[in-house]
């Protein structure tokens, strides 16, 4: 089903036991087999409402490209600091804010939960609600819009989305770093993430027998932006360098677009803090089928991307013996859920509000 107009999309709602939502099929493992549920497309629902450059922000119905919204703020210098991924492979506004994804350039400013202003979406009994608005300064109160981003598509069916944007740097630079140890790798990311240089973004992954850290920063002017690098450099320490521009661009797309993730492979998100790493690189480490797998540790340490390729079983038992939580977001959809997950009991009562008959808890696999 594939409705074009919200009142379609409210009647399909109310025709249906069990609905699975579904974006623009960016993120594999979350739009799989609906089995006995209907699957309910919002790609029909497409377009920018709302936009004003003067005001950085802009209302967008759920199924419009994050390509488009991209390009028509970049004609304005402005775009979207949490910096979504998979835009290259079709990810929506809406789809993006239901599996509450952000990229590695999130660092900056914030995650997408930060920008959102304002929600309307379908409940489980077709009802159109409104959350938050359209400006910067909305009225106090349970924030259900915020809510909505990480959902996905557990509490109703997004249809349009309010969002606060910022100006864009006119460059980039980023720096790069090899570390033998991850000892020395870890003590680099705290000096950095603690530092008052503002990061755009801070990535940290195995590489070469050791591990590197990517280190970018926006470019405010050339003269201020020259002392900006000698001081990272120094905070860095060892043999850091600034990456060719080419090389540069192409680094954060591949983080952004998962390129470097092997075919084949289950990537899944994990939230942590940076005192996780060494235990999971314990367990990454470890001969058999742990030892191959990829990962990237974003935002300063504080998201690990895990490229896996072994039984499901065995990477949610470590996860959850850590007391982490993964999502899978591509690949094989052999679970949704890896590890431990939070915040169930106050999320059931959310669902049983807005969607008491139960048919979008399909959406999560439910």
């Amino acid at each position: 089903m594939k409705p074009t107009s919200v009142a379609e999309l409210q009647e399909m709602v109310r025709a249906q036991p069990h609905l699975r939502l579904r974006g623009g099929g960016s993120k594999t493992a979350l739009a799989g087999a609906a089995g006995a549920a209907s699957t309910l497309e919002t790609g029909g629902l497409t377009g920018m409402l709302q936009y004003q450059p003067e005001e950085f922000t802009f209302t967008a119905l759920a199924g419009t490209p994050l390509v488009e919204i991209e390009a028509e703020l970049a004609a304005h210098g402005q775009y979207l600091p949490f910096d979504p991924p998979l835009v290259e492979a079709g990810a929506t506004l809406g789809g993006a804010t239901a599996a509450g994804l952000s990229g590695a350039c999130r660092v900056r400013y914030g995650g997408l939960r930060d920008f959102i202003l304002g929600v309307r979406f379908v409940d489980g009994q077709g009802n159109l609600v409104r959350s938050g608005g359209k400006v910067v300064k909305n009225a106090a109160g349970f924030d259900l819009s915020k809510f909505m981003a990480g959902s996905l598509g557990e509490f109703g069916a997004l249809v349009e989305l309010s969002f606060k944007v910022f100006p864009r740097p006119p460059a980039y630079t980023t720096l790069r770093a090899q570390y033998e140890k991850l000892t020395e790798a870890l003590q680099a990311l705290a000096r950095l993430a603690n530092s008052p240089l503002e990061m755009f973004a801070l990535d940290l992954e195995p590489s070469d027998g050791g591990y590197a850290i990517h280190a970018r920063l926006g470019n405010p002017s050339p003269e201020i932006q020259a002392g900006r690098i000698q001081r990272l450099k120094g905070l860095l320490g060892g043999d850091a360098q600034a990456l060719e521009t080419p090389q540069e661009a192409e680094l954060w797309r591949s983080h952004r677009e998962f390129t470097w993730l092997r075919p084949g492979s289950t990537l899944i998100k994990a939230p942590l803090t940076p005192s996780n790493i060494p235990g999971l690189e314990s367990f990454f480490q470890q001969n058999g089928e742990a030892a191959q797998a990829q990962r990237i540790y974003s935002a300063a340490g504080n998201v690990a991307w895990i490229g896996w390729q072994g039984q499901a079983a065995v990477l949610d038992a470590a996860l959850g013996r850590m007391g982490l939580s993964g999502l899978a977001l591509l690949g094989p959809a052999q679970r949704t859920w890896y590890g431990i997950r939070r915040g169930e009991v106050f999320a059931q009562r959310v669902r049983q509000a807005l969607d008491p008959q139960g048919k979008f808890h399909w959406s999560a696999g439910g």
